[in-house]
């Protein structure tokens, strides 16, 4: 007899992060203060970029890109997020769980590309200089940011159908603080094997690309460096790429931990900790980790900050 797929959840019940009444009040301020944070730091630096002339260049660009896809994959996370710190079931429709599901999905593999982007830029500003401009035009630069969305889209909405198109009739609690294709599928009344070998291998697919980018971009920006006879000069290059090194190491080091391990030593319980640093923790560092050290944004930041005071004076004169 054919089994006819039907949906007889309506909706889910996310269990987030921890069910210990006396941390709830303090893990919604620590996430309220963490997302205000992320908010202000990627904003600012969008804002920034945009604003000052002299950041008009591809790896700002590139930056500019980051810091939206870490505004849009938190924000598609950590609102409802804290909204399971306030009431006694975090509920989420069905329709509005594979809303999330695709959002992050899309903007968790944007950025695993435009990290690669990023590094591919890095490698032609060290290793390429005087063909810098030529190589890294505004053309190719629209297409190394414009293929990674178009991409990431389409296969967040092929896992997502895949994922919704499950028959899902028994316990509705998923024990995640949002809605993920692992605790999902431990929900699904439906064969699932499939779909855990369709993750296993764009997850796989996605990280090896990326992170070969990433990694022969390195190999030939290190080899370049070591060629540099004046210490001053290797610092110059390395400081470079010393944020952007950090930041991927986090990044892939989290999601490798979270894709890709066998079926058999996963843990729902620790890839909750785990989903909490690219979440809630990376999209909140990356402007820090980007903006800190770098002389070009904190000069454009203290122009911004020297207009806004002025402008105050100004107002306050008038008065």
């Amino acid at each position: 007899m054919a089994k006819v797929n039907l949906t007889f959840v309506t909706e889910f019940i996310l269990k987030g992060i921890t069910d210990q009444p006396e941390l709830q009040v303090l893990c919604f301020v620590v996430l309220l203060v963490i997302y205000l944070v992320t908010v202000l730091g990627n904003l600012g630096l969008i804002t920034l970029i945009r604003s000052d002339a002299r950041l008009h260049t591809p790896m700002y660009y590139f930056l500019s890109h980051l810091a939206f896809v870490d505004l849009c994959y938190s924000s598609a996370i950590t609102p409802k997020m804290m909204v399971n710190f306030v009431v006694e079931h975090n509920t989420i429709a069905f329709y509005a769980c594979a809303t999330q599901l695709g959002c992050f999905l899309t903007f968790m593999i944007t950025e695993c590309f435009l990290l690669a982007s990023m590094a591919y830029d890095r490698y032609v500003a060290i290793c390429s200089p005087l063909h810098y401009s030529t190589l890294m035009s505004k053309r190719v630069c629209i297409q190394l940011v414009a293929v990674p969305y178009i991409y990431s889209f389409l296969v967040a909405l092929f896992h997502t159908i895949i994922t919704f198109r499950l028959t899902y009739c028994g316990p509705n609690v998923i024990n995640h603080f949002y809605c993920d294709d692992l605790p999902l599928l431990a929900l699904s009344c439906s064969d699932t094997r499939m779909k855990e070998i369709l993750i296993f291998a764009f997850a796989g697919f996605d990280m090896i690309c990326s992170s070969s980018i990433v990694l022969t971009s390195y190999l030939f920006i290190i080899t370049a460096i070591l060629r540099i006879r004046s210490a001053q000069g290797r610092l110059k290059a390395i400081s470079t790429c010393g944020s952007h090194m950090v930041a991927v190491t986090i990044f892939y080091g989290t999601l490798i931990f979270m894709y890709l391990q066998p079926k058999s030593n996963h843990s729902l319980d620790t890839d909750k900790m785990a989903s909490v640093f690219y979440t809630v923790v990376i999209p909140m560092l990356n402007p820090l980790i980007y903006s800190l050290r770098n002389k070009e944004v904190k000069d454009a930041s203290k122009k911004v900050l020297g207009k806004g005071c002025e402008i105050l004076k100004t107002l306050k004169l008038r008065k």
